[in-house]
């Protein structure tokens, strides 16, 4: 029998598989090094787009360039392949340049392959039980701590005397700016009108509490600064000041949480400590 004649592949193809499988598997180590690094969703998604159209380029060009298409009509399917097709089946793969002697296709379809089966793998930490006890430290933990300066929205440290008397400044701590339980705010308030000392101490009427309201987390904003109290916007929680930030109208139940402050051998306001309390919404601290 006549053996069948293999078409040559049009140039380039190899080269166009090999790059295909290679940014699948470069999209693949970069949804793990993402999600290794606290992972972000838009980049995570990205890179997984990356590494599944790189495999399915790189496989529809393979299947369409270097596999043939047979041009055979059978009445019904049997088990054994006709020999014309056999004999073609065997003659694309010992020619010279059969798909599977191609220097690096199944070399960088494995890599490929094997990138995505082991990026795949990271998510499945998030299941394990290693430290059950992480999300509970993350709620009640925030990043403020002994010596931690106190730093205004623009990065300055904070010192007694930039907080005049009547007035609400915004408080982040140093080195943490970013995180979202750790926003604050310090007022000067006068000592005696105090109906509760305040939970975290005050430095001459100096105070300084969550911006967290603890009913639904929203800021707390708006300072009324003759009955010393602060409201909240999103559901009209008020917190009186001369007592300890304790809810007096609205749906919040428990007071804004105190941050206990000193000043520093530089002059500059630090904290001696965390929260008195889990900042924010109270649901979350619950156990």
């Amino acid at each position: 029998m006549k053996r069948p004649r293999v078409a040559p592949a049009p140039p380039g193809v190899n080269r166009r598989i090999v790059l295909s499988f290679l940014a699948s598997a470069a999209g693949a180590v970069g949804f793990a090094v993402t999600y290794g690094l606290g992972g972000q969703t838009q980049w995570e998604g990205i890179c997984l787009a990356v590494a599944f159209a790189g495999l399915a380029t790189g496989l529809a060009i393979w299947g369409r360039r270097l596999v043939p298409v047979g041009g055979y009509v059978e009445e019904h399917e049997g088990f054994t392949p006709p020999p014309g097709e056999q004999a073609l089946t065997a003659a694309v793969l010992t020619a010279p340049d059969s798909p599977i002697r191609r220097r690096g296709l199944l070399a960088t379809l494995g890599l490929a392959l094997t990138a995505l089966g082991v990026a795949a793998l990271f998510p499945l930490r998030s299941l394990l039980p290693w430290d059950r006890a992480r999300p509970v430290r993350a709620l009640e933990d925030t990043p403020w701590g002994p010596g931690v300066r106190l730093l205004t929205a623009d990065g300055r440290p904070l010192r007694p005397g930039d907080v005049p008397a009547g007035a609400v400044v915004g408080v982040f701590p140093e080195g943490g700016i970013e995180a979202g339980d750790a926003p604050a705010f310090a007022v000067r308030l006068r000592a005696e009108r105090f109906t509760r000392p305040p939970s975290a101490g005050h430095l001459d009427g100096l105070v300084v509490y969550s911006v967290l309201c603890t009913h639904a987390g929203c800021p707390v904003r708006l300072y009324l600064k003759g009955t010393g109290r602060v409201l909240c916007p999103c559901h009209q929680s008020s917190f009186d000041l001369f007592a300890d930030a304790q809810p007096v109208a609205g749906p919040a139940a428990r007071p804004l949480p105190g941050l206990p402050v000193e000043v520093g051998p530089d002059g500059y306001l630090r904290a001696t400590g965390d929260f008195t309390a889990p900042p924010g919404a109270g649901f979350w601290s619950r156990r």
